[in-house]
């Protein structure tokens, strides 16, 4: 198994301190989710996006994943976070283990977070959706405590 959890990367927290990514609705950068096979490796040290062992163009997903639709951070109590609109790729045809979020606008395709789905997900000539947690302190997918 290649994927082994859901977490923000290393490079993702530096990154945040030194201003490379803005998630403000509307006006800040494009991040984007990718879809990836069992056969994909991420830790905590991925850096950037790729290609490798990314699924296949089916539908409307192509390469380099769904562009994801950021909700302006907020705090909830004395946690901040952002989340995203699900994200649907239809007439899609795709098994994926888990996914990346990715920086799009940003030098280099940084990476925030890994996804791991905890198994293999499918679609057959159908929509294949991601739909994030319930945006709260305990849950966002972005979260910083």
């Amino acid at each position: 198994m290649a994927f082994t959890g859901n977490f923000m990367c290393t490079s993702f927290k530096v990154e945040i301190l030194t201003g490379v990514h803005n998630f403000t609705a509307s006006t800040g950068d494009t991040f984007k989710l990718a879809l990836y096979d069992n056969s994909a490796s991420f830790t905590a040290a991925t850096t950037a996006y790729t290609a490798t062992n990314e699924v296949a163009n089916s539908g409307s997903y192509s390469a380099g994943g769904g562009t994801l639709v950021s909700v302006t951070p907020v705090a909830s109590g004395t946690t901040a976070l952002c989340d995203f609109a699900d994200l649907a790729f239809t007439s899609a045809t795709i098994t994926a283990r888990g996914a990346l979020i990715y920086n799009s606008s940003a030098a280099g395709n940084p990476t925030v977070a890994v996804l791991d789905f905890g198994a293999d997900k499918t679609s057959t000539t159908g929509t294949f959706t991601i739909q994030f947690p319930t945006a709260d302190a305990t849950n966002a997918i972005v979260r910083i405590a």
